[in-house]
């Protein structure tokens, strides 16, 4: 059974994109989490799969869409909640977080036809997606994770396992209010470029 996993944070002021503040305030960071999730989920209920699943530290609001089962993160570390994911997968599976709004559904199709693994490396050094044919939690833990050196442990990790890898374009995550621009530059049409433009640009018609 193929699955998409989303690893995501509840969107509350104080708890999300705290490197957003400032120039925004919390609560304006925590209106442009919840954009990303929002587009970021619409993008995986659109995308082929027999199961979607929100891997959620927090509590589900309504912005989760029909379709998603809600599982909770378990304790830990990031490297030991990304491996819980893939644990509870039984067949092929593809992560991604919430901080690549700008992501479509022809870039979360699960072709492993000529590969064992999909890897989607990120801007910052580290990585937005990784698809597994074969979930194995073990080749998550123990990876050093927000760390400019995350991606290329992680995408050797999976090389060392004999896996074949097949890489993913390369996206910018939204940590900072200059990589909010630029996704919103990219993708203009998304929930979070309409919440940014309406932050930034408070009235304007």
């Amino acid at each position: 059974m193929s699955t998409l996993l989303v690893i995501a944070k509840e969107p509350r002021p104080g708890k999300v994109k705290t490197r957003l503040t400032p120039p925004f305030s919390p609560a304006q960071a925590a209106a442009l989490a919840e954009a990303a999730l929002a587009d970021t989920l619409r993008a995986v209920a659109a995308a082929p799969a027999r199961r979607r699943v929100l891997v959620l530290e927090g509590r589900p609001g309504s912005w989760v869409p029909d379709g998603f089962e809600v599982v909770p993160q378990c304790p830990g570390s990031l490297d030991e909640r990304l491996a819980d994911a893939f644990a509870h997968c039984t067949g092929p599976a593809l992560l991604v977080g919430m901080d690549t709004p700008q992501i479509t559904p022809d870039l979360l199709a699960m072709d492993f036809t000529d590969c064992d693994a999909r890897f989607g490396p990120a801007e910052d050094g580290g990585f937005w997606a990784l698809g597994l044919a074969r979930p194995e939690p073990a080749l998550l833990r123990g990876v050093p994770m927000s760390v400019p050196e995350t991606g290329r442990v992680q995408r050797e990790r999976l090389v060392a396992a004999g896996l074949r890898v097949r890489e993913l374009p390369r996206l910018r995550d939204v940590d900072t209010a200059a990589d909010a621009r630029e996704v919103a530059a990219l993708a203009p049409d998304t929930a979070f470029a309409a919440r940014l433009a309406a932050l930034t640009h408070p009235g304007a018609s």
